[in-house]
């Protein structure tokens, strides 16, 4: 087993008594998108870094075995991580730990940077439908890199990286993060076009720019980088977790609950409280306080997932929970992922009316859902059940809790902080 890493255990599972609304105040943890672009920067610093509010999930523990294996000095205490990177000595990244999770692939050009080579596995993480690294590659070859698939490995390689102009073919949150990282240690400017706007792409670019990196129009469709300055140690905050942040407003919606989320961003959960607001719940916002009430019947909506600033596909599958017992008959239209409704089935045990018609599922509101057991094939799946097990009458039981502690931090804990009826089973502790 790999030190810090929890494998899939079948017994392991989370039990929820549901019927009970939230209530109370609970504090956002940082964003797991946002550490998992931060974390393999720290290795381009010349001195030690210092991360505020990392989360304390199994990816970020992975990334962390990671970077130990390259060489990297670090330690993690209290959500604060410690990254020493002037002993990293290898540019190849196991596979037993990449093949964990999608964000490895980030360390490639941060290899590529620091030694003019790298090998990374391909990226794992969860099976929502295919995530093609051909931007990610189309990037860092238009910098002057070598880039070929080969053995399962993506081998990078370069005799010098020199700015250029990048135009992406897509919107994309990883080829524009990677593409930002091989800028930085590339000569001469780089104009990124069509970049992913999303909040841990301007969270990465600030992290950069506070080492000493210039970075210009993070959050638009254009990025500009002026590359090749030294980087050195910084100590940095993470911002809240967006996708976190969403999951706690639509736990506080669907059981009809009063409850307060300290430490969020509102202006980054815009599409989400819309949706809401339309379905007839309160939603008040103050500073970095976010307030989430509702009553009674809430009303059926449609819901299309976008790239940034349009709803989060990270919040479709809680948002299915929330909208399989509204008055009417909704729609979601997942447009991101091809395979990210394969939870339908799991609602449905529960109690849930829902049809799929290709990417789309339509939701005919059930009076009650009943408490049965289910299985979380991937993380956000995983928050579907969550919150579906908190609206149902009686005993939920969810399997695959290795998903869910992939990106939610103590989220039984906050949530019996609310007044839930959760507690982890099986794990011997």
């Amino acid at each position: 087993m790999l030190e810090g890493v929890s494998m899939y255990i079948m017994s392991e599972r989370m039990r929820i008594h549901g019927g009970i609304p939230l209530k109370g105040e609970v504090a956002v943890s940082g964003g797991k998108n946002a550490s998992l672009a931060i974390i393999p920067a720290t290795l381009l610093a010349s001195s030690p870094c210092t991360l505020e509010n990392v989360p304390d999930i199994e990816d970020v523990r992975v990334t962390i075995e990671m970077l130990r294996c390259l060489g990297a000095e670090v330690e993690f205490e209290n959500n604060v991580l410690l990254v020493d990177p002037t002993t990293v000595k290898h540019h190849s990244v196991p596979y037993e730990y990449a093949s964990l999770m999608r964000a490895s692939y980030y360390l490639a050009p941060v290899l590529l940077g620091l030694f003019k080579r790298a090998e990374v596995p391909l990226p794992g993480g969860c099976p929502i439908g295919a995530r093609p690294i051909d931007q990610t590659i189309k990037g860092m070859t238009a910098l002057g890199a070598d880039v070929e698939i080969k053995g399962g490995a993506i081998h990078a390689s370069t005799k010098g990286l020199r700015g250029a102009d990048v135009y992406l073919d897509m919107v994309s949150v990883g080829a524009t993060v990677n593409t930002v990282l091989t800028a930085v240690n590339a000569s001469g400017n780089t104009t990124i076009h069509n970049s992913a706007k999303e909040p841990h792409v301007v969270d990465l670019a600030n992290f950069l720019n506070s080492m000493g990196a210039r970075i210009k129009g993070a959050g638009t469709d254009t990025i500009r980088v002026a590359g090749g300055r030294p980087l050195r140690g910084s100590t940095y905050t993470v911002i809240p977790d967006q996708i976190e942040t969403g999951t706690l407003m639509i736990a506080a919606a669907a059981t009809r609950g009063d409850v307060i989320i300290s430490g969020a961003i509102p202006t980054h959960m815009e599409a989400l409280s819309a949706k809401l607001l339309e379905m007839g719940v309160y939603v008040g916002e103050e500073d970095d306080r976010i307030h989430i009430r509702s009553e009674g019947k809430l009303r059926a909506v449609n819901v299309k997932t976008q790239v940034y600033p349009g709803f989060p596909t990270d919040l479709q599958q809680p948002m299915a929970a929330l909208l399989s017992t509204a008055k009417g008959s909704s729609t979601i239209t997942e447009t991101i992922y091809e395979s990210r409704l394969l939870y339908v089935e799991e609602l449905n045990r529960m109690g849930a009316n829902i049809r799929l018609f290709g990417r789309t599922a339509v939701l005919d509101g059930a009076d009650q859902l009943n408490g049965a057991p289910v299985t979380a094939n991937d993380l956000r799946a995983g928050a579907s059940m969550i919150i579906a097990g908190l609206m149902a009458e009686g005993v939920t039981d969810i399997y695959g809790l290795n998903c869910i502690q992939r990106g939610y931090d103590r989220i039984d804990e906050k949530l019996r902080r609310l007044g839930a009826r959760v507690e982890i089973l099986g794990t011997g502790r």
